[in-house]
């Protein structure tokens, strides 16, 4: 009783003072409220929309169950999740925070996994997407395209290393699973897609249209929880209260041999991991071993913003949040370790002495490198695809309306 009335007045206390920052500095939230809204509304909407649609219609016309089938013998033994589950991971892996979460809850919902199963499954089918990682953190801050390779293999590996470890997460004895066979079970597949698509008695324009509401409700939670972030942490920042967490994270840095310099890039991490990646790559006075180590954990721990767009995705389902929390720290741990060790075979003797570079992300000194370009396109285009499809949003709605109505 004690312990629920103290978080009470903590919370209580935390957004009041919250609320005055804002009032006393209004410029600077507005600044950090219109960044985190040109993020969502040129680069992450664009992005991801349309993967949560297709995903959607994926699962309305039975393909992910098709792809569990195929799958179980893979995913089953190793995760000990369903093989419906390879297609979050993929999907997650392709598309980026936190698309992992939104088709593992769709998955509960279907029913198709278990609770077990799917706070498994959560935990390590939420990562950085190839495209942010080599695009945004290795070329975009660090200029450095063979660097893109050490976080990606950090990243994924150690999302791997997650998904084993979560394996024996709530597991009982009784617990049992067939042996994979060793045919692939083609037919048993094509008829699981047939009767998933039988069951589904939607028309292909109602599952279209739900599809779309279904994504843009997320994308609209997604939004919000990137601005109110942004907002944090800049406020944070101009409030010295980084600087003040970041002299206490700094006597681990410096156990860890790393310069105190990257505290408040690291703490800026754990809220927004652009920002914190960003940061971390102006930091002169460390080497860039040390700046790949701490980045690295901070692309695994994905950053509070992402975390809270999680845990606003599970609330709609009966997953529980602390394991994937759980999941993010050994993410962060085993992605630095592993940027760690592989540091000198694959980044020092094989890309820089081996003759080795990364695909070209640049045609020239002059010419933009392929990132670039991209969201030089995303300013451009990103917000036309956002505004189609929030009016496509609206006109789905007013179309409802009357049916509700008269009901």
């Amino acid at each position: 009783m004690i312990r629920s009335k103290f978080k009470t007045l903590f919370l209580a206390v935390c957004v009041t003072m919250m609320a005055l920052s804002m009032i006393v500095l209004p410029e600077e939230s507005f600044e950090a409220s219109i960044r985190g809204l040109n993020m969502w509304w040129e680069i992450v909407f664009p992005s991801l929309f349309p993967f949560f649609v297709i995903s959607e219609m994926l699962i309305g016309f039975g393909v992910v169950k098709f792809i569990g089938v195929m799958l179980e013998p893979l995913m089953r033994p190793l995760f000990r999740v369903p093989g419906v589950g390879g297609f979050a991971w993929a999907m997650g892996l392709a598309s980026g925070n936190p698309a992992g979460a939104k088709l593992t809850s769709r998955l509960r919902q279907e029913k198709q996994i278990t609770l077990i199963e799917a706070e498994r499954l959560v935990a390590f089918t939420n990562s950085s997407s190839p495209l942010f990682i080599f695009g945004a953190v290795a070329v975009g801050f660090f200029h450095n395209a063979n660097l893109g390779i050490v976080l990606a293999i950090s990243h994924y590996l150690g999302n791997v290393l997650v998904g084993i470890m979560m394996r024996f997460y709530g597991y009982s004895p009784k617990e049992t699973f067939k042996q994979g066979r060793k045919k692939i079970p083609i037919m048993a597949a094509l008829r699981a897609l047939h009767k998933t698509r039988i069951q589904d008695k939607r028309p292909i324009g109602k599952l279209l249209g739900d599809a779309v509401t279904s994504s843009i409700q997320t994308l609209l939670m997604i939004g919000g929880f990137i601005i109110l972030f942004s907002v944090i942490n800049k406020l944070l920042f101009v409030l010295n209260i980084t600087s003040f967490l970041a002299s206490i994270i700094g006597k681990v840095f410096v156990i860890l041999h790393l310069p105190s310099l990257l505290t408040i890039p690291f703490i800026s991490g754990l809220f927004e991991i652009t920002l914190g990646s960003k940061l971390v790559s102006q930091v002169q006075e460390s080497t860039l071993l040390q700046q790949s180590i701490v980045t690295g954990f901070i692309l695994a721990f994905g950053g509070f913003s992402v975390q809270a767009q999680v845990a606003s995705i599970l609330a709609q389902t009966d997953i529980r949040f602390k394991p994937f929390f759980f999941a993010r720290i050994m993410h962060g741990i085993f992605a630095s370790i592993i940027t760690l060790l592989i540091w000198k075979p694959v980044y020092i003797n094989w890309l820089q002495h081996g003759h080795f570079s990364a695909p070209a992300f640049s045609m020239g000194r002059h010419t933009k490198n392929w990132w670039e370009l991209y969201t030089a396109s995303s300013i451009h285009y990103g917000p036309l695809i956002t505004i189609w499809a929030l009016a496509f949003y609206v006109f789905i709605l007013l179309r409802q309306l009357p049916s509700h109505s008269s009901k």
